[in-house]
């Protein structure tokens, strides 16, 4: 999930792939492979994207499925909500690409 959230805040803010993964010090397949979930970023780059796109970290870790334990409930509402505003979101950019082309 944390793979779909780091994807639209690229896009929202109308980055190229490869453009972010300069901002971020990073190779260009290594950023396309954290937004295909292949690999997973860690805390340092995550304080690069919050630092990029102007942002709390906390609120980019809110779309991280792997925070805590997962067997409680408020830790399920959490990934639940956090999987449905993603979808809304992506409902969005999806909508706004036919929209514009």
């Amino acid at each position: 999930m944390l793979n779909r959230a780091l994807k639209l805040l690229r896009t929202y803010h109308q980055f190229k792939q490869i453009d972010l993964a300069k901002r971020l010090g990073i190779s260009n397949s290594y950023l396309s492979e954290i937004e295909s979930g292949v690999k997973i970023p860690g805390v340092d780059l995550l304080e690069k994207y919050a630092e990029i796109f102007k942002m709390p970290v906390s609120s980019i870790l809110l779309f991280s499925e792997k925070m805590s334990d997962q067997n409680k409930t408020g830790e399920k509402l959490r990934v639940i909500a956090a999987d449905k505003i993603l979808r809304i979101l992506e409902w969005i950019d999806e909508s706004e690409s036919v929209t514009h082309g």
